[in-house]
C-alpha cells in the first residue's frame, strides 16, 4: 500500500491546506531552489545549529539538513493530536507518579510488577516520594506518526530528557527570514513563545522551601561534546537563566548552590539534560564526573525540583509503551484518542513465536533503544542480518519488541534539485506545571533517503519546519 501523501490528494490535486505552498512551489523557476537550499545552508552554518554524532570514539560535528517545504497539519488535525498528546500526558505522569508510591496498577494486576521491578530505567532511590505538583515528566515530547488522511498513531514516548525543541524554533526563524511572504499568505499559528511557556512552568514547579518571588532556575547540561550542546545553550539564552555543568554547582546542608562572581547563589530549579545515572555520584555511578554530588538529597529534601525527575525515564521503555492505553483507561477512566501502534512483546511466548515467523516484515527495538539505534527493518535487511539480530533477541528475549512496518506518511523534500516524496514523523513538545500546554508546532524529521524509514538526526535524517493553521485557513481536505 503506497504512503499517505501529506501534500497530494488521491488524484494528484493539491491538498487545500498546502494550495497556497503549492503555489509557492511552482514560482520556484530555474535554480532559485538550489540557491535557497544554498542560502539555507549558510544561515545553518551561521547560527551554529550542529549535532554531534559518535563512532568508535569519534565525535562528529554535522549541521542539521534543513528542507524547505513545511509540513502542515489544519487547526481540526491540530485539536485531535493536541487533545490526544495532553490525554497521553496526564496518564504517563500520573502512572509514574503510582508505581514510585502506592502502586495502585501494580495490585490491580494491570502491568506485570516485573516488567516495573526488574526494569533498568525504575530508580529506587524516587520510591515513596512524591516531587511538587506531583510531576514527574515537566516536558515530553511523544513522536507520532501518520498513516492516513486521519490515523495519528504514537510510536513512542520521550519522557526523561525529550530533545528538538531548539531545531522546531530555528526551523521556523529561517523560514521567515527566507519566505516572510508565506507568512502574509498563510495564517500560522506562532511559536515563539515556547521559551515563555517553558521558564513559566520551571517556576510554577519551585519547591514550597523556595524563598524566592522568582526562582533560580538553571539548565545543567554535560557539556559542549554533548551532541545536544547547542540546544541547551540556546534554550538557556531565550530564558535568560544561567547554562551550568557539574563543576558549577555545589551542595552544602542539603542546598544547592550556583557559584557565581558575585558569590554563591541558591538554585530553586534544576532543568537537567544528563542522564539520571551521571546525575549524582553519591547516588548513582560514582565515576561520573558531570554530575553534582549531594543534589539527590537536596532533593529528596525538598530543596530543589529536577526537571524531569529521576525515575521517569521508565516511560520511555518501549515495553512500557505497550500499557500506555491501559493507563489512560485505569487513571482518566478514558478511551485513548491517539492509538499505539500495534506490538508484541518478545519477552512473551506467543508473541516471540509470532516474530520469528514473521521477523522479515516486521520492525524489532530494543526496549532502551534511541537514536534509530538497536533496531532491524526486516524487510529492508539481508538473511544474514536478520539471522543475527535473530540470535540476539532470543539470547534475551526480554530485551526486545516487535511492531508492523508502518507506511509512514510522505512529504515532498528538495532532493538533488528536485523535489522528492520522503516519509517524516512528527514530535510535539508538552509542559505540565501549574497547567498542562501543548506547543502550536513540534519537529517533523524526515528520513532523506529514499524509502527511508528511519528520520532519526544521528542516523542522517533531516528536519522541517511545521505549521499549524489557524481557523480560518483550516482546510480538511
Amino acid at each position: 500500500m503506497p504512503a499517505y501523501n501529506e501534500m497530494l490528494n488521491n488524484n494528484d490535486s493539491v491538498r487545500r491546506p498546502y494550495g497556497k505552498v503549492a503555489k509557492w512551489i511552482d514560482s520556484m523557476h530555474g535554480n532559485i531552489f538550489e540557491e535557497k537550499h544554498n542560502e539555507a545552508k549558510d544561515l545553518l552554518k551561521r547560527i551554529g545549529i550542529t549535532f554531534s554524532i559518535y563512532k568508535q570514539n569519534d565525535l562528529n560535528e554535522r549541521l542539521i539538513p534543513f528542507d524547505m517545504v513545511p509540513r502542515i497539519f489544519t487547526s481540526k488535525e491540530w485539536d485531535i493530536l493536541e487533545k490526544g498528546v495532553i490525554q497521553r500526558t496526564k496518564a504517563i505522569n500520573l502512572f509514574i507518579n503510582d508505581i514510585y508510591n502506592s502502586g495502585e496498577i501494580l495490585k490491580d494486576k494491570i502491568i506485570p510488577p516485573e516488567l516495573i521491578y526488574k526494569n533498568k530505567a525504575y530508580e529506587p532511590s524516587m520510591v515513596g516520594f512524591t516531587p511538587p505538583k506531583k510531576i514527574f515528566s515537566h516536558i515530553t515530547g511523544s513522536d507520532i506518526v501518520r498513516t492516513s488522511n486521519n490515523s495519528f498513531m504514537i510510536l513512542e514516548d520521550n519522557c526523561r530528557t525529550p530533545s528538538g525543541v531548539s531545531y522546531m524554533m530555528q526551523n521556523r526563524e529561517i523560514m521567515m527570514r527566507m519566505f516572510p511572504s508565506l507568512f502574509l499568505e498563510n495564517s500560522i499559528s506562532p511559536i515563539d513563545d515556547y521559551p515563555i511557556f517553558l521558564r513559566n512552568m520551571l517556576s510554577s514547579v519551585a519547591p514550597k522551601k523556595c524563598n524566592n518571588n522568582e526562582p533560580v532556575i538553571v539548565i545543567l547540561t554535560p557539556g559542549s561534546y554533548n551532541s545536544a550542546y547547542y540546544e541547551h545553550s540556546f534554550l538557556a539564552d531565550l530564558m535568560g537563566i544561567e547554562l551550568v555543568e557539574g563543576r558549577d554547582l555545589f551542595v552544602e546542608k542539603d542546598i544547592v548552590y550556583m557559584r557565581t562572581v558575585r558569590g554563591r547563589q541558591k538554585v530553586d530549579v534544576l532543568y537537567r539534560r544528563i542522564d539520571d545515572q551521571y546525575l549524582d555520584p553519591l547516588f548513582f555511578d560514582r565515576n561520573s564526573i558531570i554530575g553534582v554530588p549531594g543534589i539527590m538529597s537536596a532533593y529528596r529534601n525538598g530543596n530543589i525540583t529536577i526537571c524531569n525527575a529521576p525515575g521517569s525515564g521508565i516511560a520511555d521503555d518501549k515495553a512500557i509503551y505497550t500499557y500506555v492505553p491501559d493507563m489512560i483507561k485505569f487513571y482518566l477512566g478514558e478511551k485513548p484518542i491517539l492509538k499505539n501502534v500495534k506490538t508484541w512483546k518478545c519477552g512473551n511466548s506467543q508473541d516471540l513465536k509470532f516474530v520469528k515467523e514473521n521477523i522479515k516484515d516486521l520492525v524489532i527495538k530494543e526496549v532502551h533503544g534511541s537514536g534509530g539505534y538497536g533496531m532491524l527493518i526486516g524487510q529492508y535487511s539481508t538473511k544474514n542480518q536478520i539471522n543475527l539480530f535473530l540470535k540476539k533477541i532470543l539470547k534475551n528475549p526480554e530485551n526486545f519488541i516487535a511492531q508492523p512496518t508502518l507506511s509512514l506518511s510522505t512529504c515532498p523534500t528538495y532532493i538533488k534539485n528536485s523535489l522528492e516524496q520522503r516519509h517524516v514523523d512528527f514530535r510535539p513538545f508538552c509542559l505540565q506545571g501549574d497547567s498542562i500546554k501543548l506547543c502550536k508546532g513540534g519537529l517533523t524529521r524526515v528520513a532523506l533517503k529514499e524509502n527511508s524509514l528511519i528520520v532519526n538526526s544521528s542516523q542522517g535524517g533531516g528536519v522541517k519546519d511545521t505549521w499549524i493553521l489557524q481557523p480560518k485557513d483550516n482546510y480538511a481536505k
